[in-house]
């Protein structure tokens, strides 16, 4: 029978988790970044903190990091990290309008963070949506991708 393709389908083509024992510690990094759509009157409110909910920022940036970090209990074959850094970022844009998230994460370990990254700007992503969505309902999350990749046995990718 041929060597799968896919890291997590066995020889018999069940799903698995990797096992990582074998793999060395090394430096690994993973940025993920991800859009917020919103009317300029909604992305006003955010900017001056005037949601009713609060500040939607400050809570969708604690948001995202917790999520990067419980990232193994939402996505089943993701394997529990010990991270040494993360990072939400927000870029607020007028011309979007909108907000531009920015996720990274760092790890010394024996596996990616590339789904951390992911879901720190996802959540981060859901958590401006909750904080705004009396203002507007029709907002957009879009974009939600990997952009850059570092250290690892397969290399570094950079979009």
């Amino acid at each position: 029978m041929p060597e799968p393709k896919l890291s997590h389908i066995d020889e018999d083509g069940r799903a698995r988790m990797v096992d990582v024992g074998a793999k060395d510690v090394t430096a690994r990094k993973a940025v993920a970044v991800g859009e917020v759509h919103m009317a300029a009157e909604t992305l006003e409110l955010v900017r001056r903190g005037a949601l009713k909910k609060g500040d939607a920022l400050s809570v969708a940036q604690v948001a995202g990091i917790q999520a990067a970090k419980r990232t193994s209990e939402l996505i089943p074959f993701c394997h529990p990290l010990v991270v040494d850094h993360i990072a939400v970022d927000f870029e607020l844009d007028e011309a979007l309008p909108g907000i531009h998230i920015r996720g990274e994460v760092r790890i010394s370990g024996k596996t990616g963070v590339e789904m951390e990254a992911l879901t720190a700007v996802s959540v981060a992503a859901l958590t401006i949506y909750d904080m705004a969505k009396a203002a507007q309902k029709d907002m957009r999350i879009e974009n939600v991708r990997l952009v850059e990749k570092t250290g690892g046995k397969s290399g570094d990718y950079h979009e």
